[in-house]
């Protein structure tokens, strides 16, 4: 070898990713989302910083929204109504009702639009589609948390505590994250195609909302609706959130397993109908 002459590194070939069409209806590929797991980690910081960005008050938000709701309708429904509350002051049987129904929600809402917001993300490069609805239900977590913080002192102002329910407050959690997927799920892959689907998404939320016992206890649904009052995946979501943080009585086994199921049956339809439209998501949107 002369002297001066260059050596050339050898060329490290570069990894090959096969893009293959799935496999049948229940091939969700959990395990390529797993793989991508960073890219979910990155939406859902994304989505959080620049949700409230630009805001006048910004995080602020997130506490003010449930508190005016809640005084709203403490004087329309607590006052002029009166509903009863199952025992404790009618603003804490609102606040408590609406926080998993504020979440479940805006996971519903954000979701449900994520992948027509995405389009040009998803026009150009390859990942799991599945990132996108799953990392618009995760990051209004973080909504979720605050406004437990600020319940903690609103608990002990009226005067109670939390009873050792609260060690189930994980599992409500968990069946109302895995409510607002499963709908996002179906909602996301329907917008696609049809636009529809995104304007008809907070009307639809609105009448879920009264149909759902968020700002009335269930033991006003007549007994021979109550059937098919817990066919509503959100039925014992808020009556698990109210017994596990205001200790009121304790729900009967029958409605939360039947909801457990609902939200079950609504989530694996909705992974198996997502992944059946995936298939055309680049040429249509």
């Amino acid at each position: 070898m002369s002297i001066g002459t260059a050596v050339s590194a050898p060329a490290i070939p570069r990894p090959a990713v096969a893009i293959e069409p799935t496999k049948g209806l229940f091939h969700f590929d959990l395990q390529d989302v797993w793989h991508h797991r960073e890219l979910l980690y990155f939406l859902v910081w994304r989505d959080v910083k620049v949700r409230y960005k630009q805001t006048a008050i910004g995080i602020m938000w997130v506490i003010l929204q449930p508190l005016l709701t809640m005084a709203i309708f403490t004087v329309v429904f607590g006052r002029f109504v009166r509903i009863p509350s199952d025992g404790v002051p009618y603003p804490l049987f609102a606040y408590v009702g609406l926080l998993p129904w504020t979440y479940v929600s805006s996971a519903v809402g954000r979701s449900g639009a994520s992948l027509v917001a995405e389009a040009d993300v998803i026009r150009k490069v390859y990942f799991p589609r599945l990132i996108i609805p799953i990392s618009a239900a995760v990051g209004t977590l973080v909504d979720l948390a605050i406004g437990l913080v600020i319940l903690i002192p609103m608990i002990f102002w009226y005067g109670l505590a939390p009873s050792r329910a609260v060690v189930t407050l994980p599992f409500f959690t968990l069946l109302a994250m895995a409510a607002g997927l499963a709908i996002g799920l179906w909602l996301s892959a329907l917008n696609v195609r049809y636009r529809d689907v995104g304007h008809a998404i907070p009307f639809l939320t609105q009448c879920w909302m009264y149909a759902s016992p968020v700002v009335y206890p269930v033991s006003l649904v007549p007994p021979n609706l109550r059937f098919l009052y817990d066919l509503n995946p959100m039925t014992g979501v808020l009556v698990g959130f109210r017994w596990g943080l205001l200790g009121t009585g304790r729900p009967a086994i029958g409605p939360i397993l039947i909801s457990t199921a609902i939200v079950a049956v609504l989530f694996v339809g909705g992974l198996v109908f997502f992944k059946y439209m995936e298939r055309s998501f680049v040429d249509v949107i």
